[in-house]
């Protein structure tokens, strides 16, 4: 069996595999990574290992995208073949949707939520 370019596998990435390395995504205002934020909606990975966030923002005002997508880029290198985001604004984005460990997270940096 010969290696695959880029030492990617051949079989598509989970949808785990490809949230976990997004912890490494941090919104650069708040200082916490965009799953405990809550703004990944959806994840989706075709049979050619290409993964597409439905991923949302805390406001759709936020000019920090191109920051955030650079950083999912990289989170996920050598994990998938490319990574595309699909910028979603419904349901609009809450503090409902912090997680837990966001929520503490958040608490330790001073924020009431």
């Amino acid at each position: 069996m010969s290696p695959v370019p880029n030492g990617l596998s051949t079989t598509p990435a989970s949808e785990e595999e490809i949230r976990e390395a997004l912890y490494d995504v941090v919104d650069p205002e708040l200082g916490i990574d965009v799953v405990n934020l809550g703004l990944i909606y959806g994840i989706h990975v075709d049979d050619t290992n290409v993964a597409t966030l439905d991923m949302t923002l805390t406001s759709a005002a936020c000019p920090l995208t191109d920051v955030i997508e650079e950083q999912a880029q990289s989170a996920t290198e050598g994990i998938v073949k490319d990574l595309k985001i699909n910028w979603v604004w419904m349901p609009p984005w809450g503090p409902d949707k912090i997680t837990d460990d966001g929520r503490e997270q958040l608490r330790a940096l001073g924020f009431n939520v």
